[in-house]
């Protein structure tokens, strides 16, 4: 008998802790009702709910990890009517786990809710080339919307990222016909840009060289007109000697001349005092007759 009421008892216990005894894990806390009411919050660790379900029961257990909310495929019109199909991943914290549960009915559900009506939104009011540019502002502005909604509900939202923004199947086509073109478009720019200097660069020589040539036969005539000077001086003090100065002063403009004309010599090299070099090839043959 006594034994009989011994593992009565036993079991009793053994229920009692069984129902009585319980381990938070980490990353967790449990929201604890007593006869339907709140009463506690446990954390991570051994804890006591005391005759539970009945008296006292687990109303939640709430994870204190961050959370990812995966927004799937969203079609969204832009104010110049493109349509886009774009996605997001919302990361978001719970910090206040009471907010939490007694503050909305299903936090995660309302969270993704909100970002699609606000990416609906934010994006119909930009047109498509900024749309698909401004990723970051589009991430900025929403995080800024849904922010200060999500406080009363004792969640705190760590970042939004988007993860795609595509236009319609159509729209891409056109949007690579519009890029193949303007790369055409460029390269003929790129190409006409390129003759118009070569063509800038041969008029230049041609101007250096015609400025030489005319150098070239200033001098030339100045030497010519140098030369006959020298010719009549001479002729008056060398009667006999002039035709054959003459003769000889006459050759050596003409071979200077001949070398300025041509073709495949541009730049003619005279002596550096050209009239004293005449003078001396007049009095040379003076000495020599």
């Amino acid at each position: 008998m006594v034994l009989i009421i011994f593992l009565i008892i036993l079991l009793t216990l053994i229920i009692f802790l069984s129902l009585t005894v319980n381990i938070v894990p980490q990353g967790e806390v449990w929201v604890i009702e007593r006869l339907g009411k709140f009463h506690r919050i446990s954390k991570p660790g051994i804890r006591i709910i005391l005759f539970h379900p009945f008296y006292e029961r687990i109303r939640k257990k709430v994870s204190t990890k961050d959370q990812i909310i995966d927004v799937p495929n969203l079609d969204v019109i832009t104010k110049d009517n493109v349509m886009i199909t774009m996605n997001a991943v919302a990361f978001i914290k719970v910090t206040n786990p009471f907010d939490a549960v007694y503050g909305i009915v299903d936090y995660e559900k309302a969270i993704l809710n909100l970002v699609k009506t606000s990416l609906r939104a934010i994006v119909g009011n930009m047109k498509l080339d900024e749309a698909l540019s401004s990723r970051e502002k589009i991430k900025g502005t929403l995080k800024h919307k849904i922010i200060d909604d999500v406080v009363s509900w004792g969640v705190t939202i760590r970042t939004v990222e988007i993860v795609d923004l595509l236009p319609s199947p159509s729209m891409q086509k056109a949007m690579e016909k519009q890029a193949t073109a303007e790369r055409e478009r460029r390269a003929l720019e790129i190409k006409a840009n390129g003759e118009k200097m070569a063509k800038i660069l041969e008029a230049e020589a041609e101007l250096e060289v015609a400025k030489k040539n005319a150098e070239a036969q200033e001098i030339l005539a100045k030497s010519s007109a140098f030369a006959i000077e020298q010719i009549k001086n001479i002729s008056k003090s060398n009667s006999e000697e002039m035709p054959l100065n003459f003769l000889l002063g006459e050759k050596y403009l003409d071979t200077l001349k001949n070398l300025s004309n041509s073709e495949n010599s541009k730049f003619v090299v005279y002596p550096a005092d050209l009239q004293n070099a005449i003078k001396g090839l007049f009095n040379t043959t003076k000495n020599e007759k």
